[in-house]
Parts: structure tokens; sequence; C-alpha cells
């Protein structure tokens, strides 16, 4: 079970909201982490600085945040590692045939009204909604 934490939260989605308009506003680009990412992976975009310096600021947020507040940003799974690997495949085929991601689709596509967006995030969801009861109330597990 996860803890409710409202104002980490906002805080968290403000910043994520924040990004993606500084990167729409002075690249014309789309937040989207797994496009992001597919940038960096060969052949590699030739618009690569911004891309690290994104997932760099990514990855430093949680040490910026520790040192901000002297919260450290916990995270744990009850999920054993291999489902973790298969979870992410399954997601990584989602996002393949989806176009994008929930941080693409969700956070920015939403944003701007896209109709795929807006049909891609609802698929996201109700399709996590679905997993989430078959694994715990079907199969018990987790």
């Amino acid at each position: 079970m996860t803890e409710f934490t409202p104002l980490m939260s906002l805080a968290g989605g403000s910043l994520i909201g924040l990004s993606a308009v500084l990167l729409m506003a002075f690249h014309g680009r789309i937040a989207g982490m797994t496009g992001i990412l597919t940038g960096m992976l060969p052949p590699v975009a030739t618009d690569w600085p911004w891309r690290i310096a994104f997932l760099a600021g990514a990855v430093a947020a949680p040490a910026l945040i520790l040192a901000a507040t002297g919260q450290s940003v916990d995270f744990s799974s009850p999920v054993p590692a291999p489902w973790l690997v298969l979870g992410g495949l399954v997601v990584g085929i989602g996002v393949y045939f989806g176009g994008g991601c929930t941080s693409g689709h969700g956070v920015c596509g939403i944003a701007r009204l896209s109709p795929r967006s807006i049909v891609a995030t609802l698929t996201f969801m109700a399709t996590a909604a679905a997993s989430v009861f078959v694994l715990r109330h079907v199969l018990g597990a987790f």
C-alpha cells in the first residue's frame, strides 16, 4: 500500500507540468519520457543535449528534494524484480503501439486536447486498473 502524500504529489505534479511547458516553450518538443529516452538510443538524435539535460534533471530531482527539504524520496516495491521486468516489457509494448507514454499523452497530449492522447491515456489507465484488479483480487498476488 502506498502513502497518501498530497503536498509532495502536488509539488511533483506541478514540477512535471512546469518542465513540460518549458520544454514546449523553449524547444517546441513534447515531454514524453520514452520519446526523450528513445532519442538517446542509436541512432542518437541530433538534438541530444536537451535530452540529456532533461533526463539528468529527472534523475537529480530526488537529490535536490533531499537537499532542499531534508526529506528523502523513498522507493520500495512489494513486487518481485522479475514481475517488475515483465511489467516494464508490457509497458514498453504498450508505448510502442500507443505512440507514446503516459507523460507524453497524459500530461502534454491531454493538455493540448488531443483526441488520440485522451484515448491513449484512458486505455493506459483502464489497462492498469484491470491489471491490478486481476493480479491482486483474482490471482491474489502482491
